[in-house]
C-alpha cells in the first residue's frame, strides 16, 4: 500500500512531523513502513514552460528548435518529442537541474543549434512508464493551460510529495484505504479526523425509474447498490486527481474511470462504472455464470465461467466478472454519456475463488477477498456520484437502487482490564485503555469493571479479546513492555546423552566429507516404503500438496536419490551427503505417527581425486563400509560390528550387506541396483542407512585412553583356502574367538582367485598381531595361541592353509 502524505493531510493534520519521524511512529504502532519515497528526487530548476514558436531543425528532422518563454525569459530549446507544438504548457529543465539518474542538464548544441534546456517527459522525471496517462506514454507531457511560466513545476505534478509504502499483515485490511490510514494516524497522534463532506444536486429525475435490479446470488451479494448519473462528459482528469492517482500507483484513464479509483483508494471500496447505454435492457441482474459461459474483460481476454463464479449481467448475459473486473463491452468510453456507478458487498471467498482461478488479482479483488466496511458502501457511492458531479459536470438522478440484506451489527467484545495487563505482563490503566479505545474511534463502554467494545465495522479484524489486546498493546507502546526473566527454578542447560552422541555422529560423518542433506518428510506410496529397514502401514495426508508428497516416508534413501540426481543433472558429478532424520512406521498408541530417528549416507563420483599427483578413485563398497565402521568407532561400538551379504529389493544383489551389531540387524549397505542408477541417471552409486534410534540406545562403557605399549608385539600371516561362498567376516569372527586375550588385532590385506586356485574356492590372507601390554611374549606363547586359531580355522569354517 502506498500512502501519498499529502493526500493524507487533507483528513489528519500532520503538519509539525517529518515523514521519517511519523513513519517510524507507524511502525511503532505495528504497521510496518518498508521505504520512505521522496517523489521530488531532490530535483530543482524544473519550471513550467510556454511555447511560444515550434519549428523544424534544419539539420534534422526528428528535432525541433522550440522558443520557450520561462517566466524570466524567452530561451531556445530543442526538443525531439513527437507531440510537441507551439502554445503547449511543458516541464522544462533548465541548465543547472539535475534529473534523476544523475542527468545533468547543461547549455548544448544540437547539429549547431544552441538548447538550453530540456522539456521533459514524465518518465525522464521518474514516474513510471505504466503510470504516465497513455496519451502521454510517448513524448512530453502537456500542463494545463492556466499553468504560469516559471512557476515551481514540481508540485502541479505532484511530485512534492513524500510517499509512505506500507508492508501491511493479511489483518489490517483498514489501511488499505487513506481513510483507514487518516484512522490510525490520528490515533498514534490523539487527533481526530476530518471525513470528506458529500453533498451535490440531484436532478428531478429518479434513478429507480431508469434502473432495474434484482440479485439471485444474495448468499454471495447480500448488498448492491447503483446510482445513475446522466449528461457526463468523458474527458481528462483534472490534475490534481492525476497526480494522487500516480502518487499510490494507479495509471489515469478518463475523469468517470479515475473517479472509481480514487473513491477505491480514498474509501477501500471498489466501484465499477458501467455505461448505460451499453447495458442496452436498463437493467441489472447478479447472479451465478452458467456453465461454459463466457466474457470478455476489460484487459481484452476472453473468460470462460464456471456455475461458481458470480457475475454482474444485464439480464441477459455477463458485463462484469462480479468483484474482480468489468466487462470490455459495457466500459466507459469517450462517448458515455450516462454512467451506473456500482457499489456492492461480495463475500470475500467467493472472490477470492474467481480471481485465483481466472488468474486475476485487481485492486478490487484484493480488497473484496480481505473484507470491505459494509458501512461505506453506500457512503462510497454517494461520494463518486458527487466527484462525478463535479469533474464530468454530470446530473446525479435522485436516490439510489438499492438491495441490502447485509447484517451490520458490529461485533460486541466484553474483556476484562485485568485480563489484559495479565496477558501483557505490565500495568495499565483503565483510564488509559479507554483514551487509547477512543483515540482509535472504537465504542467501548466501563460496565462493572469489563470493557464492552462494539468493534467498528471497518475494522474487520476485531473479533475476539486477543485483537483488543493487541490494539491495546500496540497503541501504548511494544517498547515499553517490560522485560523480566521468569521466576523458575533454573538448571544449567546441555545435551541429553542422545543429543551429544548424535553430534559426534554428524561431526564423523562431515569430517568423513559428506555434506548434510534436509529432505521432505514427505514422499509418494511407491517411494514410501523402498529401501525400508522396516515396513509398517503408511500414514498417508487427508490433504496433500501433490501426489509426490502424499505420505509420510519409511526410508531415507529415496529422497537422497532425489537430491543425487538433481546435482548429477547439473554436472555436479561427485556427491557425498547424509541425512538424519525420521521415517514414521506406522501409528503410537495416540494416533500419532511413530517416528523412528535414522542416519543414511550417499555417495557416487569421484571418492579421491588428486589431479597434481594423478591419483583418482571412484567410490566404492568399501569406501562406504570404512564410513560406517569409523562411525561406529565414534560411539565405541565397533566391537559387535558385523557384516553379511544380503539381497534387498532395489539393490544389487552382489554388492549389498545387512549391518549387524552383536546378532541385531541395525542397517543395510550397498550398491543401488543398475537398472534403479540408469532410471535416475546415475553412475555407480552406494548408499547406507542404519536405525539411528537403536544405536544410540545401546550403552556403551566410558571411554578409556591406554598408554602405547613398552613391549613389543609379534605379527604372523595366514594365507587360507575356502570355499568361495565364506565370507571374510565369518574366518575374521572365528579368528577373533579363538586367538584369545594376546591376540590384538586382525586383518584381511589380500583375496585372490585364478591359477593355482580350484574353482569354487579362494585364497584369502589375514595378518594377525600377538601382544601383551605387560611384558614380552615368548615365542612358545604365540605358536601355541596360532596353533589354536588354525585348528579353529580348519574345524569351523573348513579353511585349509595354503602352503
Amino acid at each position: 500500500m502506498l500512502v501519498s502524505t499529502k493526500w493524507l493531510s487533507d483528513y489528519v493534520n500532520i503538519d509539525g512531523i517529518t515523514p521519517a519521524d511519523l513513519a517510524e511512529s507507524i511502525t511503532r504502532s505495528g504497521i510496518e513502513v518498508d521505504a520512505i519515497i521522496d517523489r521530488s528526487m531532490g530535483m530543482t530548476h524544473v519550471v513550467v514552460g510556454h511555447v511560444l514558436e515550434c519549428v523544424k531543425h534544419p539539420e534534422a528532422d526528428k528535432l525541433n528548435i522550440c522558443q520557450v518563454n520561462v517566466g524570466s525569459e524567452v530561451t531556445q530549446i530543442i526538443c525531439g518529442a513527437a507531440n510537441i507544438a507551439e502554445g503547449q504548457k511543458v516541464i522544462v529543465a533548465r541548465p543547472g537541474a539535475v534529473l534523476p539518474g544523475d542527468f545533468k542538464i547543461k547549455t548544448a548544441k544540437l547539429r549547431g543549434e544552441e538548447s538550453n534546456g530540456m522539456i521533459c517527459s514524465l518518465q525522464e522525471l521518474a514516474i513510471e512508464g505504466k503510470l504516465v496517462p497513455k496519451a502521454y506514454a510517448e513524448g512530453i507531457y502537456v500542463l494545463p493551460d492556466n499553468a504560469v511560466p516559471g512557476e515551481n513545476a514540481l508540485p502541479l505534478i505532484g511530485l512534492d510529495d513524500v510517499i509512505l509504502e506500507f508492508d501491511l499483515t493479511a489483518n489490517r485490511s483498514d489501511a488499505l484505504s487513506m481513510l483507514g490510514v487518516a484512522y490510525e494516524v490520528g490515533a498514534i497522534l490523539s487527533q481526530g479526523i476530518a471525513l470528506p463532506e458529500i453533498s451535490y444536486t440531484e436532478s428531478s429525475e429518479r434513478a429507480e425509474d431508469v434502473l432495474k435490479l434484482r440479485i439471485d446470488a444474495s448468499k454471495d451479494n447480500p448488498m448492491y447498490v447503483a446510482k445513475v448519473v446522466k449528461n457526463v462528459v468523458i474527458k481528462e482528469s483534472p490534475l490534481w486527481l492525476q497526480n494522487r492517482l500516480m502518487a499510490v500507483g494507479i495509471r489515469p484513464h478518463n475523469n468517470v474511470v479515475d473517479i472509481t479509483n480514487y473513491v477505491l483508494m480514498e474509501y477501500g471500496q471498489p466501484l465499477h462504472a458501467f455505461d448505460y447505454d451499453r447495458l442496452e435492457t436498463g437493467e441489472i441482474v447478479v447472479r451465478y455464470a452458467e456453465d461454459g459461459e463466457k466474457i470478455t474483460t476489460l484487459d481484452d481476454a476472453e473468460r470462460t465461467l464456471k456455475p461458481h463464479h458470480l457475475v454482474i449481467t444485464n439480464g441477459k448475459e455477463p458485463v462484469a466478472l462480479a468483484g474482480v473486473m468489468g466487462g470490455l463491452d459495457t466500459e466507459v468510453h469517450d462517448g458515455t454519456t450516462t454512467v451506473v456507478i456500482e457499489s456492492a458487498y461480495f463475500a470475500p471467498s467467493s472472490i477470492r475463488r474467481s480471481s485465483k482461478e481466472h488468474g486475476l488479482r485487481s485492486d478490487a479483488s484484493s480488497r473484496f477477498e480481505k473484507g470491505v466496511d459494509p458501512e461505506r458502501v453506500i457512503e462510497a457511492a454517494e461520494r463518486a456520484a458527487q466527484l462525478i458531479s463535479e469533474i464530468a459536470g454530470g446530473d446525479v438522478l435522485a436516490g439510489s437502487v438499492i438491495i441490502d440484506e447485509l447484517d451490520k451489527t458490529p461485533v460486541r467484545i466484553t474483556v476484562s482490564p485485568d485480563y489484559i495487563n495479565n496477558t501483557l505482563g505490565m500495568k495499565i490503566s483503565l483510564e488509559e485503555m479507554l483514551s487509547i479505545l477512543d483515540r482509535l474511534q472504537i465504542d467501548t463502554e466501563a460496565i462493572n469493571g469489563k470493557l464492552v467494545i462494539d468493534a467498528p465495522t471497518r475494522r474487520q479484524d476485531l473479533r475476539i479479546e486477543e485483537d483488543i489486546i493487541e490494539e491495546i498493546a500496540r497503541m501504548h507502546g511494544y517498547d515499553l513492555i517490560p522485560m523480566t526473566l521468569p521466576i523458575t527454578e533454573s538448571t544449567p542447560g546441555g545435551l541429553s546423552p542422545y543429543q551429544a552422541k548424535r553430534r559426534v555422529i554428524r561431526a564423523f560423518l562431515e569430517g568423513a566429507g559428506l555434506y548434510q542433506a534436509l529432505t521432505y518428510s514427505l514422499t509418494s506410496k511407491d517411494q514410501a516404503q523402498k529401501f525400508a529397514l522396516e515396513t509398517a502401514p503408511v500414514t498417508e495426508l487427508l490433504t496433500p500438496m501433490s501426489e509426490d508428497r502424499s505420505v509420510l516416508r519409511q526410508s531415507l534413501i529415496p529422497h537422497l536419490l532425489e537430491v543425487a540426481t538433481y546435482n548429477v543433472a547439473r554436472r555436479n558429478d561427485s556427491v557425498a551427503l547424509y541425512e538424519t532424520g525420521s521415517v514414521f512406521l506406522g501409528v503410537e498408541e495416540d494416533g500419532l505417527p511413530k517416528e523412528v530417528e535414522h542416519v543414511a549416507a550417499l555417495i557416487t563420483g569421484k571418492w579421491l581425486d588428486h589431479a597434481w599427483q594423478a591419483e583418482t578413485k571412484m567410490v566404492d563398497f568399501f569406501a562406504l563400509k570404512g564410513v560406517v565402521e569409523g562411525m561406529m568407532d565414534s560411539l565405541g561400538l565397533v566391537e559387535g560390528l558385523s557384516f553379511e551379504q544380503a539381497v534387498i529389493e532395489g539393490m544389487h544383489p552382489g554388492r549389498t550387506a545387512n549391518i549387524f551389531h552383536n546378532g541385531e540387524r541395525v542397517g543395510l549397505i550397498g550398491q543401488v541396483h543398475p537398472t534403479e542408477q540408469k532410471k535416475r541417471d546415475l553412475k555407480n552409486t552406494y548408499v547406507m542407512e542404519m536405525n539411528l534410534a537403536q544405536l544410540l540406545a545401546i550403552e556403551t562403557d566410558e571411554l578409556l585412553y591406554v598408554p602405547v605399549p613398552r613391549f613389543p608385539s609379534i605379527s604372523r600371516d595366514i594365507a587360507l583356502v575356502v570355499s568361495s561362498e565364506t565370507s571374510a567376516g565369518r574366518l575374521e569372527k572365528v579368528i577373533r574367538n579363538a586367538g584369545g586375550k594376546l591376540l590384538q588385532s586382525v586383518k584381511l590385506f589380500d583375496l585372490y582367485e585364478g591359477d593355482n586356485v580350484e574353482d569354487g574356492k579362494k585364497s584369502v590372507a589375514f595378518s594377525l598381531t600377538y601382544a601383551d601390554a605387560e611384558r614380552t611374549l615368548k615365542d612358545d606363547e604365540v605358536v601355541k595361541a596360532h596353533e589354536q586359531v588354525l585348528n579353529a580355522l580348519t574345524t569351523e569354517a573348513g579353511a585349509l592353509l595354503r602352503g
